[in-house]
């Protein structure tokens, strides 16, 4: 079995949009399920920690972004989560505000990338006006020669959605991808099963299937079967 945690705050799901989201969700566990090949169970990041990784034989956990502002969780919420990650012994990718958590945890820091500046245009100015964003399916930099970019174009795209960025990377992480707005596109532990992308490959589609493959590489990397 995989693990996908939904990592959005409950006020999140009080908004008008929140079918939207939930439905999001579920679609989305269904493709995990698809690529890795293991039955996926969706599950809310405040009921997830060590002991439902033994009970339900998790062979890989994935974590989903998130719209809500770091300072409205509960950090005792997050306590199961976290423990997960910090453990190193399940494999964890972790999508945009997935990786951020990962980052934070593990102690890296997280900020807004930016203010525009006056004379700049805000290319979206309905998805949080006046700050530096990625905002749909745009091309990365891949970064090197690693395990986790097997088969992928040097600038595939993928979608993003974020306004906000790890300013370093953890101890024992590398960078595998970047972009003009964002360095730290795409982190990997050098010894640990442990992953993060800030951009959102589990949004593939048929115009845009990179994200598709480095789910699947992703699972190779940490021993875990894939169906492609």
């Amino acid at each position: 079995m995989i693990l996908y945690v939904d990592y959005e705050h409950a006020s999140t799901y009080t908004k008008q949009h929140a079918n939207l989201i939930l439905a999001a969700r579920t679609r989305i566990a269904y493709m995990l399920q698809d690529v890795v090949g293991h039955r996926c169970l969706l599950q809310r990041y405040t009921d997830v920690g060590a002991d439902i990784i033994d009970e339900q034989d998790v062979a890989a956990v994935f974590i989903s972004g998130n719209g809500a502002a770091p300072e409205v969780y509960d950090h005792a919420d997050l306590d199961g989560l976290a423990t997960i990650v910090r453990s190193g012994r399940t494999p964890v990718l972790g999508f945009c505000g997935g990786l951020q958590f990962m980052g934070t945890t593990l102690g890296a820091r997280l900020d807004r990338v930016g203010r525009l500046g006056d004379d700049e245009v805000d290319p979206h100015p309905k998805y949080e006006p006046g700050w530096r964003k990625e905002l749909g399916y745009e091309p990365v930099e891949l970064i090197g020669d690693h395990p986790l970019l097997d088969g992928l174009e040097r600038r595939p795209v993928f979608r993003h959605a974020h306004t906000s960025e790890l300013k370093n990377a953890p101890e024992g992480f590398v960078n595998l991808a970047r972009t003009d707005i964002t360095e730290l596109q795409y982190l990997a532990h050098e010894t640990l099963p442990l992953a993060g992308t800030q951009f959102h490959p589990e949004w593939w589609t048929d115009e845009y299937p990179a994200g598709r493959r480095l789910i699947a590489n992703f699972c190779n990397w940490a021993g875990i079967n894939s169906t492609t």
